[in-house]
């Protein structure tokens, strides 16, 4: 699936929150294409190596590169690099005040200045591709929880990311709405879609994960292939995490 050229490169990546340091040492590399589940018990760093990626945190030390360009601190080269960099979140984080429809449009029209009818029209086949496209008219509290998930997902997808980032896109889901989100995520793996998922959903990260990344305490401990890593796992952290989930 993927090719050996990186796409995602993290290097040395230090954060501090004061005395606290969220990241040490992280390096991940991800190659266009691929799909990395980055695990870990709750605090291990996860979801703030996610958001640093488009830098929604800044790091404290060490360099974040997309596609060769380093992100800047910054200003319009970093909203320009932010559109490259899809992200789905916990919380829909979707405009309450517009439609679905106009939710998917705002950031193709705005950010990348193509027509509203265009927009328009690439906007409805997204929602088709994710199962939406009956709730175009409606607002986003008309939706279910799963529905609002893969408008936010056609929303990030609509802006033609060279990346796509997941923080725990199903963990604020009821049950029966976290498959028809991981649906839309597998079908966006086996379409090629670079993706970086952090997630609790260990059938997720078996089915569609090219790599695992294991992380506790703000690093990486070890990665592996999914069968790898769930069935011989190298680091007491790990067989501590997977043990726990086993008898839960």
């Amino acid at each position: 699936m993927s090719t050996s050229e990186p796409l995602v490169v993290v290097e040395n990546v230090q954060k501090h929150y004061g005395d606290f340091q969220a990241l040490t040492d992280v390096d991940l590399s991800v190659s266009k294409g691929e799909v990395v589940v980055i695990l870990g018990p709750s605090g291990s760093g996860k979801s703030t190596l996610c958001r640093t990626i488009n830098r929604l945190e800044t790091i404290t030390s060490g360099s974040i590169r997309i596609d060769g360009a380093e992100l800047p601190a910054e200003g319009k080269g970093l909203a320009n690099l932010r559109a490259e960099v899809g992200m789905v979140f916990q919380s829909f984080n979707l405009f309450a005040h517009l439609t679905i429809l106009e939710n998917v449009t705002l950031g193709p029209i705005k950010v990348r200045g193509i027509t509203k009818a265009r927009a328009e029209e690439e906007a409805m086949a997204l929602l088709t591709r994710v199962g939406v496209e009956k709730q175009a008219s409606k607002l986003p509290a008309q939706l279910s929880g799963g529905q609002q998930q893969r408008v936010a997902i056609a929303r990030a997808l609509a802006m033609h990311p060279k990346v796509m980032l997941f923080d725990e896109p199903t963990s604020a889901l009821d049950p029966e709405m976290i498959n028809e989100v991981l649906d839309v995520m597998v079908g966006l793996a086996k379409e090629g879609m670079t993706m970086i998922v952090v997630t609790h959903e260990m059938g997720f990260a078996r089915k569609a994960a090219d790599r695992v990344v294991f992380m506790a305490d703000g690093r990486i401990v070890e990665q592996a292939a999914p069968e790898e890593f769930f069935t011989n796992p190298r680091s007491d952290r790990a067989k501590d995490f997977l043990s726990k989930l086993i008898t839960n």
